[in-house]
């Protein structure tokens, strides 16, 4: 038995010895995986800090993802975290709009820099006047003598875009330029939520106030879509006149309506690449390895690698051109209105607030440019930004705004305080209106059995999701909103110089583009960022000058956690798809695209100032 007992004993003590040398070689290995891991990130900042040697040939405009005015993470960051995690969520990407102009604008000095190829094939688009602002840089490098030329297995609008403004656009013959139009999509909700009992309590002022029309309604109001065929024209006229006049053709040669491009198919029997020549698109059919040749004959060979003699413009090395001693401050007011800090893709009118408080005390600042790409959102957020911007121009420092794909609703609330404002032709903008919406479920509770009951001092105090919305709070809601409304048109109208009815007649919710803004009195001029900046200096009478990029710079930390996000997020998604019907896939996708109602909304008052269309124009 003795025996027995000391063979058991004796396997229990080596396995534990087993055990216990696992436990501390993974440890060690874990150990070993962290040094190693911080001495590559060591070795990445000295090397991004270290300016590369820029190789005689092309800048290779290999853009991938979105272009946005202020990316989640730093573009030096975000350098970092694709080299030591890989770059799996390219097509997620976002990427700064000013970085991509500046590279271009380096480049078109660069004496190693002989031209520019545009490789769009991962590149997921941008609004129209983030779009138009690369385009004149693009022409810019034009020209200046260098030659662009544009390769393509297949061109999407956005893509095709940038492409036109090539010296010569290559096309795969088994390709295709998707021209198609624009449209606008949203869901709504009324007929579920019958269904499902839920009380939408709706308060609103504006005729075209349309971001509360999926809570009442099972299709798009006639108000509504009048207003917004209006904008979604103007746009697509743009984009159309613009690509024409780059390809120098007419809009109807490109563009020949949906009939005209069935017509046009049949003559090629359906050959998408013969079409796009045919008609002047492209200039040339050919494969990838056809292009490289004729790109190696301009740019001369690579030994190393085998192709064309470039450099990525995510490895091009940019100045620094970030002055903090700079003369004009420059803020970013990027996604959709919130109240409290700032968080990836939204504007938190704290942080926002404080920065432009920082500018206003700054002796060195001598004027602010605040850059609008927002739909709006919180009234309390707004309101919070708006004050200290007014404060910064009654300081005495000139403010400017410059407005981005969208300054709407809240976006241009925050703008009114503005010396003077610049707005693209296609800047969506205005939707000057108020609403609020309150969802009760009682009777999806009392459905099932559930009821809700106890007692109150007042019937203001009485609200809860789980009990009707006593008639006293209803009326409490309405007049804030009017009262809201009404401060709305009234900061607008003292901006202005016009009076609170001349204002009424443009507002009610009703969107404008940049042209129709100007032509209507909301904005100073048509034109990009580079005309802020000029306004700005001109304003501050300053003839030299720097800007200094007003923006909170995520930590190396930030940046890996964005990145290890991201590839989550690029991969999940497709596998979740996979196990649902296309109806629920293609549902689950057009959610996601409208801004505001699944976002954090988080006003004390339950008040929004937001353009829900705005950001859905595909």
């Amino acid at each position: 038995m003795r025996t027995l007992w000391r063979i058991i004993a004796g396997i229990f003590r080596w396995t534990w010895r087993v055990m216990n040398f696992i436990r501390e070689f993974i440890l060690n290995l874990f150990l070993i995986f962290l040094i190693l891991i911080c001495v590559g990130i060591y070795f990445q900042i000295n090397s991004a800090n270290t300016p590369a040697e820029v190789p005689r040939g092309a800048l290779k405009v290999d853009l991938t993802g979105v272009v946005v005015d202020k990316p989640s993470v730093s573009n030096r960051l975000s350098k970092i975290g694709r080299q030591l995690l890989g770059a799996s969520s390219d097509r997620l990407k976002e990427n700064s709009l000013f970085d991509v102009v500046n590279a271009i604008r380096q480049a078109k000095e660069d004496k190693n820099i002989s031209g520019m190829v545009l490789e769009l094939r991962d590149f997921a688009g941008a609004d129209q006047p983030s779009l138009q602002y690369i385009g004149k840089a693009l022409r810019e490098f034009r020209d200046s003598g260098k030659p662009i030329y544009a390769t393509g297995d297949s061109y999407s609008q956005a893509q095709y875009y940038l492409a036109s403004f090539a010296n010569k656009i290559w096309l795969s013959s088994q390709g295709n330029v998707d021209l198609h139009g624009f449209a606008t999509n949203s869901l709504y909700y009324k007929t579920l939520l019958d269904k499902l009992k839920v009380s939408s309590h709706v308060f609103r002022v504006g005729t075209y106030k349309s971001a509360v029309e999926p809570f009442l309604r099972d299709d798009m109001s006639p108000a509504a879509r009048n207003a917004d065929s209006r904008w979604v024209g103007e746009l697509w006229d743009n984009y159309l006149n613009t690509i024409a006049a780059n390809r120098q053709i007419t809009p109807q040669q490109l563009f020949p309506g949906a009939q005209g491009v069935l017509d046009g198919l049949q003559k090629v029997a359906g050959d998408t690449a013969q079409y796009a020549k045919n008609n002047k698109l492209v200039d040339e059919l050919g494969s990838r390895a056809v292009v490289d040749q004729q790109l190696v004959k301009t740019f001369g060979l690579n030994k190393q690698d085998n192709h064309y003699n470039n450099i990525s413009i995510y490895d091009y090395p940019l100045n620094d051109n970030n002055n903090q001693n700079g003369n004009i401050a420059v803020i970013m007011a990027n996604g959709a209105i919130m109240d409290g800090e700032e968080t990836p893709g939204q504007v938190g009118g704290d942080t926002t607030a404080m920065q432009i408080r920082e500018a206003r005390l700054d002796p060195k600042i001598k004027a602010i440019i605040l850059r609008v790409n927002s739909p709006g959102g919180s009234v309390s957020a707004s309101e919070v930004i708006r004050e200290e911007l007014a404060a910064a121009r009654e300081a005495g420092k000139p403010v400017v705004v410059s407005m981005g794909g969208m300054a709407a609703s809240g976006g241009y609330w925050i703008s009114t305080p503005a010396s003077y404002i610049v707005a693209s032709p296609s800047t969506l903008t205005g939707s000057i209106g108020i609403f609020g919406v309150i969802n009760t479920v009682e009777n999806s509770l009392d459905a099932i059995g559930v009821h809700t009951d106890g007692v109150a001092t007042s019937p203001l105090a009485d609200v809860a999701s789980t009990k009707a919305l006593p008639p006293e709070v209803q009326q409490l809601m309405q007049l804030t909103i009017e009262n809201g409304y009404k401060n709305f048109i009234g900061l607008v109208a003292k901006s202005r110089n016009k009076t609170p009815e001349q204002i009424d007649q443009i507002a009610q919710g009703h969107v404008w583009t940049g042209s129709d803004a100007k032509a209507n009195g909301l904005v100073d001029a048509l034109g990009d960022f580079d005309d802020a900046v000029a306004k700005a200096a001109e304003l501050a009478k300053l003839k030299d000058y720097q800007l200094v990029w007003s923006q909170d710079e995520p930590t190396l930390f930030d940046a890996l956690l964005s990145q290890v996000d991201v590839s989550v997020r690029a991969s999940l998604p497709s596998a979740l798809k996979a196990w649902l019907p296309a109806p629920m896939a293609d549902v689950l996708a057009d959610m996601k695209k409208q801004p505001g109602l699944f976002d954090e909304m988080n006003d004390p008052q339950n008040r929004y100032a937001l353009c829900l269309t705005c950001g859905d124009v595909r």
